[in-house]
């Protein structure tokens, strides 16, 4: 596999390259009054007493389960700690951290120290995920699904020595794009890159080099962009250059040629068209009807060690995840991804796909109500389908991430924690519509008809023309 990583950006201080180490948020102190204290660490209150105190206790134990909602007020210990240090990548599907952050819900199940710190690439999220929050990397992380995977395999970790992680959420479904230089703008490549093959044909008998570009080796946008090539007759590893950029650098590479495609999330691709300097060839979602993307992932220790602290960052994300997927919040949503200690973008390079307008950069081709709009909640968003970890870990074998043969249902048992996340949807109330029945969302289809089983993945291998991998 020809895969060349690009230094730049600097995953030393966890920076992006051309900007300063200053997003981090200020802690904020939530504490309970006095009076609060008093009267509700008394242990020998019982409902009597309680409705003989009159209408003012009654108003301060209403406002105490306002603080304190979904059976966290009755867990008289609380969090075993209020603080804990989360990574992000500036894209959209990271919005629910933002939101937690921003509308401190974080403080409101108890964890008001929690800190959303700016990673400089996956690469960089990898690292300090090694780290530990307490060796000042990390604790946990808006991550690609498939990383806490590869992390705790050790297949992307110095000297292959395996980190364990867990995965508590699904962030998001849908909503990636794949992006082509605008010198393929004439061809108007969609799904179909059976075009681009002819082009990149000719492009390398010139004597050029052909290159594509992903965020993290064996990550979801590394898979998108590899299952479309390839569905098109370009093998990714023999036919082009596959290169790693990570995401705010997207869009300055294809401006200076480092690149002819790329996938990654948003704004980045819809900055590209307001750039002039691309288009969009597929939104994700379009190679895969809701597919699975982006995790909410924490090192196995920190959740092992503070379970209650866990479940309360959890909680606060799932809140989130509901906010973010209200049509009436999707503008104020945008706002707040664009802030500068977030995505630091123009709010018009990521309003009309948070709205569900896709202007593909194509004359003719506007979406206006995508049906691959970012899902956040709705379709069984947050909830990690162990079938889809099973996707993602067979698409990753098929590419030689993994060797023929590994247990990856023994793997996903232990990373995915979906029990840890119907406890918490639980506590906060969650209707029964909104929890799946099953850990397997069953057979998926693919734009070019192919069928993944979860029930029998070499199957679907045994599909696939362009592998890595004997079946």
């Amino acid at each position: 596999m020809r895969t060349r990583l690009l230094l730049l950006a600097d995953e030393g201080n966890g920076t992006e390259a051309g900007q300063s180490n200053e997003f981090m948020d200020e802690r904020t102190t939530h504490t309970m009054t006095k009076t609060t204290k008093e009267n509700f660490t008394s242990r020998k209150m019982d409902r009597r007493a309680l409705l003989k105190a009159g209408a003012g206790t009654a108003a301060l134990l209403a406002a105490a389960r306002m603080n304190f909602p979904g059976g966290a007020f009755a867990q008289a210990a609380g969090p075993e700690v209020t603080g804990a240090k989360l990574g992000f990548i500036a894209l959209s599907d990271a919005g629910p951290l933002f939101v937690a952050k921003d509308k401190e819900l974080f403080a409101k199940y108890g964890m008001p120290d929690v800190e959303v710190a700016k990673q400089a690439s996956w690469g960089a999220t990898r690292d300090n995920l090694v780290l530990g929050g307490e060796s000042n990397g990390i604790d946990g992380a808006h991550i690609l699904t498939p990383m806490p995977y590869l992390i705790s395999s050790g297949k992307v970790t110095q000297n292959n020595v395996p980190t364990p992680m867990y995965i508590l959420a699904r962030l998001n479904l849908d909503s990636q794009c794949i992006s082509v230089a605008n010198e393929y703008a004439d061809l108007k490549i969609g799904t179909d890159t059976a075009p681009l093959k002819a082009a990149f044909e000719k492009k390398k008998a010139d004597g050029k080099s052909v290159k594509v570009a992903m965020t993290f080796p064996g990550g979801t946008h590394d898979l998108w962009l590899r299952y479309w090539l390839a569905a098109g007759g370009i093998d990714p590893d023999k036919d082009i250059e596959t290169i790693v950029v990570p995401p705010p650098q997207m869009v300055a590479n294809m401006k200076v040629g480092t690149m002819d495609a790329f996938c990654v999330g948003e704004p980045w691709n819809l900055q590209l068209i307001h750039q002039n300097i691309g288009y969009t060839a597929v939104n994700t979602g379009e190679i895969w009807n809701k597919h699975p993307e982006k995790s909410l992932g924490m090192r196995a220790a920190w959740v092992d060690k503070y379970p209650k602290a866990a479940k309360a960052i959890l909680m606060a994300v799932m809140e989130a995840q509901q906010w973010c997927d209200k049509m009436e919040n999707k503008a104020e949503l945008a706002a707040i991804m664009g802030k500068r200690q977030w995505m630091n973008c123009p709010v018009e390079d990521v309003l009309d796909r948070t709205m569900g307008k896709f202007d593909y950069g194509i004359p003719g081709k506007v979406v206006e109500n995508s049906p691959h709009i970012m899902k956040y909640w709705r379709d069984h968003a947050s909830y990690p389908f162990q079938s889809h970890d099973l996707w993602f870990m067979t698409e990753d074998m098929r590419w030689g991430k993994y060797e023929a043969g590994y247990d990856a249902k023994g793997l996903i048992a232990k990373v995915n924690r979906e029990d840890l996340w119907r406890d918490a949807a639980k506590s906060l109330g969650v209707a029964a519509a909104d929890i799946p029945a099953t850990k397997s969302r069953g057979k998926e289809t693919f734009f070019d008809g192919k069928v993944f089983d979860p029930e029998n993945p070499a199957a679907y291998l045994k599909s696939l023309a362009i592998k890595r991998i004997e079946v």
